[in-house]
């Protein structure tokens, strides 16, 4: 969700002249029309906040006061529109309020609605805009009857101050806007993240080594009660229960590696890659060159994003050979994952790529996928190193 900055318009006003030229006439048209706008502008957030924070000790009063602010968005655009059409301003339309799918529900709302700055500045142009349009409304039409060969100069002047405000009270604040925008959507996409592992490792436990546990537990205690009267049988059942011990053992230990590997965390990038590229179904080529370890939590997003890219290739690619390149770039860890496969990958099918690419851009980084019909694939990740 990225926004170009405010520009010019192509179509912005020449130097003003001494003759009435369409622009003149256009600034003198936005200039008239301030003052209605601007009364039933200057009403609407007068009576928005008479009502919503007189009513605030009532259940409807916040709500009132919610609804009123988007209102005040819609004013703003409304201005932004005739700026554009009678002043040649153009600014880009502010971030949109978005909620995350764990934060939908009236409360979420709510509570972004009355914190809205878009909605607050808005009602603050309102309020300025009163004053101003009833000095420039007395000006035009002092100026249009007595100050007629100097009226262009008074015209642009005061539209100037217009083109100021809008720009400065109407257009998106500034990138830290977007980026808060961004990063609470961004935030949303981390919790349903964990939520989903935490999901898969409850699913894994319960279906895989807590079922062969208990099965485990019964046959033991079966093996216990033949123990005395039929050894033979009841050694076999050990036997049978020290393999299910050690199948058991290895769901965990796979488990525990899906959470966070060992080798990871004692060993670096370089040997966790090695790991989970030497049980990949395809050779995998494995290139690591950092000068330092990034911070902890880059490392883990960095290994789990190759070891999808790897189970990919294994299930999907059809490639015979495969590459993982690791390398530092300023500020920034990259990663790139070659295959020379049948292709066809892309981030809008399946969930695998979609997800990695949520994953990557809650923490600011970036996935691309260069992958024509016919192959090669070649996936490149960049996080930012935070070391």
């Amino acid at each position: 969700m990225t926004m170009s900055p405010p520009v010019p318009s192509d179509d912005a006003p020449p130097p003003a002249r001494s003759a009435l030229d369409r622009w003149t006439w256009k600034e003198l048209a936005h200039l008239l029309a301030n003052l209605p706008l601007d009364i039933a502008g200057f009403v609407y957030t007068i009576v928005m906040i008479g009502v919503g924070v007189g009513t605030s000790v009532t259940v409807i009063g916040l709500p009132l006061l919610a609804v009123g602010l988007h209102g005040a968005r819609l004013i703003g655009r409304a201005e932004r529109h005739r700026a554009r059409a009678l002043l040649g301003v153009r600014v880009d339309e502010p971030s949109p309020m978005v909620l995350s799918r764990t934060e939908r529900g009236f409360f979420p709302w709510l509570w972004s609605s009355l914190k809205d700055p878009v909605g607050w500045r808005a009602v603050l142009y309102c309020f300025i805009q009163l004053p101003w349009g009833v000095l420039t409304f007395g000006v035009v039409c002092v100026s249009f009857f007595l100050l007629w060969p100097v009226l262009p100069f008074i015209t642009r002047f005061l539209t100037n101050v217009d083109r100021a405000m809008v720009r400065g009270l109407l257009s998106p604040s500034d990138e830290l806007e977007r980026r808060i925008a961004e990063l609470e959507s961004d935030r949303g996409v981390v919790v349903d993240t964990a939520a989903a592992d935490l999901r898969r490792i409850e699913r894994d436990l319960h279906d895989g080594a807590q079922a062969r546990l208990v099965a485990l537990a019964m046959d033991l205690g079966l093996a216990k009660e033949k123990l005395t009267h039929d050894p033979e049988a009841a050694a076999r059942m050990v036997d049978e229960a020290h393999g299910e011990v050690k199948t058991a053992l290895q769901e965990l230990r796979d488990l525990a590696r899906g959470i966070h590997p060992a080798v990871l965390t004692d060993r670096g990038l370089d040997a966790a890659l090695s790991s989970i590229a030497s049980r990949c179904t395809v050779p995998v080529t494995v290139t690591v060159d950092l000068p330092t370890r990034p911070a902890p939590a880059i490392e883990g997003i960095a290994y789990f994003t190759v070891s999808e890219l790897l189970q990919n290739i294994s299930k999907h690619s059809g490639a015979h050979a495969a590459t993982v390149e690791v390398w530092q770039n300023t500020d920034r860890l990259m990663l790139q994952v070659t295959d020379n496969g049948h292709g066809g990958a892309n981030t809008t099918t399946g969930t695998g790529l979609a997800g990695l690419t949520e994953r990557l851009d809650a923490v600011d980084g970036v996935l691309i996928v260069d992958s024509p019909v016919g192959g090669p694939t070649r996936v490149t990740a960049e996080l930012p190193w935070r070391g």
